[in-house]
């Protein structure tokens, strides 16, 4: 069996398709062009205002064995995957490929139509229930496959994946098929994740339940892309784009790890007129926000930009004017959706824009430095942010490979210890992102310091700040605890971990047992 280039097996093929392993961040030069959805044209006066959900998905031409996709916007909040899986149950159809760009707590009872055969193949990022369902195995016809923000559009954008039938979920549409995610009573943020998917699908509905009259601007959907508008009751509960994970964090041993890494990026000079970063939304990566806002007020700094998900902290420090420009993939709270409505500096972007592998410029690039979490590291730098220890497969991918891909300082974020489990491990359960792309593992008892970075290294001591191996952290979790239990995997996957360029870097196989 193949081995890439960290270290993992990964078949020659997964449910008889050839794979191509992960051979190093940037080694993939991509080939071939760009695709697009079908021409078509229309006439004047010619309406595409379908009387409901299901007159719509009829007038698809949807059938047994196509793929259908959505955005994750509404988060938590989401009621259109549901409405729209369960009307297809009740016309009969099946063995649907669902490509949304994650799922989350609200979509559980999509199991039952996995268990149906309504759904046999899921592409997205899992997190929750579904993916611990699936990580039972034996689910689905094919094994998950999970990408990057980035990743999912270069996928789409190259062909990879081909949409049939794509459902947005738009807070305000028109009749002719113009949407946003900024306006209406149920307002989730960017819609733009489905922008790709209005290019490239073969057929496009957009489902809103608040009509308004034409022309609905911004139109981060455009007519010209789209066949139908459906309305509905209500597409999402903007409620539940908010998550437990968005407070900043009262505990001590995070806000030591916060503080830390804020004095790390500030020991290699990145805390400067002009400069650049991504700050995450967990609550250590909030508590170093915080942190980091008040230094940059205290320096006298600006940063020309800074990229979100963005929250009402970040939205503070536009207001305040520490940051300059807000480039937004996604709102993770009502305050910033209201930001991108009010304010020309905060600014929508698409997952192209943010980190196509498969172009000629991403925003990831141009970051100083990123603040990003893990379930877990390893002695290599490998990250996982897929699997918890016990190889359970329950978070999606986000944006973190682009990111600590793109950076020129990517900082991990992570306790030694969570419970009584240890958080650096010989190898990682799962890998997510390579060793390569990270630079700093910032934990309660020290910091790493990736000894391809000896700059950083000599930085981070001339600060005094407290430089220590992930061997001397690991051992001492370890004399508190113990090594922790590994768990044994079968050789059945569930999972499928894409790098951002499309290379296999990690498979999720069933677990078996406990060693």
């Amino acid at each position: 069996m193949p081995v890439n280039a960290v270290g993992r097996e990964i078949p020659e093929t997964i449910a008889g398709k050839p794979v191509r392993p992960f051979q190093g961040a940037f080694a993939t030069v991509p080939q071939g062009h760009r695709v697009g959805g079908p021409l078509k044209t229309t006439r004047p006066g010619a309406g595409k205002l379908a009387p409901s959900l299901e007159e719509a998905i009829r007038r698809s031409g949807l059938r047994d064995g196509m793929t259908i996709s959505f955005h994750h916007c509404f988060r938590d909040g989401d009621k259109l995957v549901l409405q729209v899986v369960d009307t297809c149950a009740r016309l009969g159809i099946k063995d649907l490929r669902l490509f949304a760009t994650a799922l989350f707590p609200c979509h559980e009872p999509l199991v039952r139509h996995i268990q149906d055969g309504v759904l046999t193949r899921i592409e997205g990022s899992m997190n929750g229930p579904i993916g611990a369902y699936v990580s039972q195995g034996g689910k689905l016809k094919e094994p998950p496959v999970l990408r990057s923000h980035g990743g999912r559009w270069r996928a789409v954008a190259c062909g990879e994946v081909k949409i049939d039938v794509a459902f947005i979920a738009a807070s305000e549409a028109d009749p002719y098929g113009n949407a946003n995610g900024i306006h209406g009573p149920n307002a989730c943020g960017p819609i733009s994740f489905s922008v790709i998917d209005s290019w490239c699908a073969d057929h496009v509905v957009v489902v809103t339940d608040n009509l308004v009259p034409y022309p609905a601007v911004p139109p981060t959907i455009e007519q010209g892309y789209v066949d139908q508008v459906a309305v509905v009751d209500q597409v999402g509960d903007p409620a539940g784009i908010v998550t437990g994970t968005l407070r900043v964090t009262r505990s001590p041993t995070e806000l030591r790890i916060a503080k830390l890494a804020v004095d790390a990026v500030a020991a290699a000079g990145l805390i400067r007129e002009g400069m650049s970063f991504q700050a995450g939304a967990g609550g250590t990566s909030l508590a170093a926000q915080e942190i980091l806002a008040r230094k940059m007020a205290r320096a006298g700094v600006h940063a020309a930009f800074a990229i979100g998900g963005t929250t009402k902290y970040l939205v503070a420090m536009l207001k305040e004017g520490l940051v300059r420009t807000i480039l937004d993939g996604q709102a993770f709270d009502g305050e910033a959706v209201e930001s991108l409505r009010t304010n020309p500096r905060h600014q929508p972007i698409t997952p192209g824009f943010y980190a196509d592998y498969n172009s000629l410029g991403c925003a990831t690039y141009m970051l100083d430095f990123a603040f990003l979490g893990g379930t877990e590291v390893d002695l290599a730098f490998n990250v996982n942010v897929n699997t918890h220890s016990d190889g359970q497969l329950l978070h999606g991918i986000g944006g973190h490979q682009d990111v600590a891909a793109g950076a020129r300082v990517t900082v991990i974020t992570m306790p030694t210890l969570r419970g009584r489990v240890p958080m650096i491990r010989d190898q990682v359960a799962t890998v997510t992102a390579p060793g390569e792309v990270i630079d700093l593992v910032v934990t309660e008892r020290g910091i790493a310091v990736n000894p391809r970075r000896p700059d950083l290294a000599e930085d981070l001591r001339r600060a005094g700040l407290p430089v220590r191996t992930l061997e001397e952290m690991k051992a001492a979790a370890e004399r508190l605890v113990g090594k922790g239990k590994s768990p044994i995997f079968g050789d059945e996957i569930v999972g499928v971990i894409q790098w951002r360029d499309g290379t296999i870097i990690d498979v999720v196989r069933k677990v078996e047992g406990w060693a």
